[in-house]
């Protein structure tokens, strides 16, 4: 199956400015995804790098992916999906390479504590169970039974998903999971017509908490500095 892995990185950002370029361990974060999907380059027929920045296209480049993609700025603003622009880029691949892709790879580059096998079991599953989608995730902290709250109607608070035989511990509620946004697999020909993350047969990839770190803001970056040093040191 012909594989096309996208990396997507917005311009902007409210949590932390330019931080898809911000040096992280001497190099812009986003190289680290694209170093990792060199790394991976036996399960892809390309790299892209979709983005509205330059200065993010030229470090791609830097880099060495196959496709820098200039997606328009419609799907650049601060409440545009990632789908669209994973779509404009397989759209730009395929007619590029005159080939009709099989499978997406989406590597989020905010994720970059995210391990080479991680990349490599989501496909694994994906492949096995031949599934439309397949998500990864790491065991939540906190459980929507247990120890998650939101506001009702009346302005009060309560959990967000009671159960009728309240657990007393968190570990005997239902087991959920956070989305680390780390990797994302889709079947080409149905995320194409319906692009969504979770479809009916979608797969979960389970991830360990310490390689989960997405980051979003200036404690998230320094985080994950704080643990690449400390894999460093090992």
């Amino acid at each position: 199956m012909k594989r096309l892995c996208t990396i997507c990185a917005r311009g902007g950002s409210k949590g932390l400015p330019s931080k898809n370029i911000r040096l992280l361990e001497g190099k812009p974060l986003i190289a680290h995804t694209i170093e990792q999907a060199k790394r991976l380059r036996h399960l892809f027929v390309g790299i892209a790098v979709s983005s509205d920045s330059e200065e993010i296209l030229a470090v791609a480049r830097e880099y060495g992916v196959d496709f820098a993609i200039r997606r328009p700025d419609s799907m650049a603003t601060d409440t545009a999906s990632k789908l669209p622009p994973i779509q404009h880029a397989v759209e730009a691949v395929e007619a590029a390479l005159s080939i009709h892709i099989g499978a997406i790879v989406d590597l989020d580059p905010t994720s970059p504590l995210r391990g080479d096998d991680d990349v490599v079991g989501a496909v694994a599953l994906f492949d096995k169970t031949g599934c439309q989608s397949v998500l990864t995730g790491a065991p939540a902290r906190k459980s929507p039974y247990f120890n998650q709250m939101e506001w009702d109607e009346g302005g009060f608070v309560r959990l967000v998903k009671p159960l009728a035989n309240p657990p007393f511990r968190r570990q005997d509620g239902p087991q959920v999971f956070d989305m680390n946004a780390a990797v994302y697999v889709w079947r080409r020909d149905r995320f194409m017509v319906d692009p969504k993350v979770f479809y009916e047969d979608s797969q979960l990839f389970v991830m360990p908490e310490e390689r989960s770190w997405d980051i979003d803001n200036l404690i998230d970056f320094e985080f994950v500095q704080l643990m690449m040093a400390k894999e460093k040191q090992q």
